[in-house]
């Protein structure tokens, strides 16, 4: 039964698919090629400052090469890393982000479901499009989702109107009503959702604590939770 939400917006990382588990994988293998040691605690101030880096790209202040670079540039810094560049320990370690994907808890039958239910899905991401691309079809999700959309190709990210002004208008026949995003980001997916005056529903496993001054119109803890929110009329 299809309710008041005919059309679903999926953040891709952290949301259904395990960025974090990813992340893991992917750093430990690019730093054992290039002969780094790699501890939990590096891997933790990597994770810090690549969540800075994207903070500023949602908000406008730098391009994605600037932040998949930069990332790198600051962390290698730190660690006093020089007979490795920040450039091709990213080109790495995208290809490796790209070879693995681990699904969210439920996620591949929840999509199905819903799938098999009549909504339409698409996929909103401000992830490297080449990487997407490659855990979209390893995941399979890109045979189950109506289309994706990535911020790189649209030319705006997350949360900034324009992208989202340019999803719609490539999805003619949709209304904003019928939409909600659903994601684990405040910043990105939740005020993404209010500069585009849809439904939002904040995917928050970890009960973290809101600290962003953001509309929030629905909170989940499981995706499975979903069910009824878009079930009613």
């Amino acid at each position: 039964m299809v309710g008041k939400y005919t059309t679903i917006f999926w953040d891709l990382d952290q949301t259904l698919l395990n960025f974090d588990l990813s992340m893991v994988y992917a750093l430990r293998m690019v730093f054992e090629k290039y002969g780094i040691g790699i501890n939990d605690e590096i891997t933790s101030r990597y994770d810090v400052i690549n969540r800075s880096y994207w903070n500023r790209l949602e908000a406008g202040e730098l391009s994605k090469d600037e932040v998949t670079v930069g990332r790198f540039r600051t962390l290698f810094e730190e660690l006093g890393i020089s007979h490795v560049t920040p450039e091709a320990m990213n080109e790495s370690y995208q290809k490796e982000l790209g070879s693995v994907y681990f699904y969210m808890e439920g996620a591949k039958e929840l999509v199905t479901l819903l799938r098999e239910r009549g909504y339409r899905q698409y996929i909103m991401t401000n992830g490297v499009n080449a990487t997407q691309e490659s855990k979209m079809r390893r995941s399979g999700l890109d045979r189950i989702v109506d289309g994706v959309f990535v911020s790189e190709l649209i030319g705006y990210p997350k949360p900034q109107k324009e992208f989202f002004d340019a999803c719609f208008a490539r999805l003619s026949s949709v209304e904003r009503e019928e939409c909600i995003m659903v994601g684990d980001s405040l910043t990105s997916d939740m005020r993404g959702a209010e500069n585009a005056g849809i439904a939002s529903c904040w995917f928050n496993p970890e009960k973290r604590i809101k600290d962003v001054e953001v509309r929030t119109d629905y909170e989940i803890r499981r995706l499975q939770e979903l069910l009824p929110i878009l079930e009613r009329e």
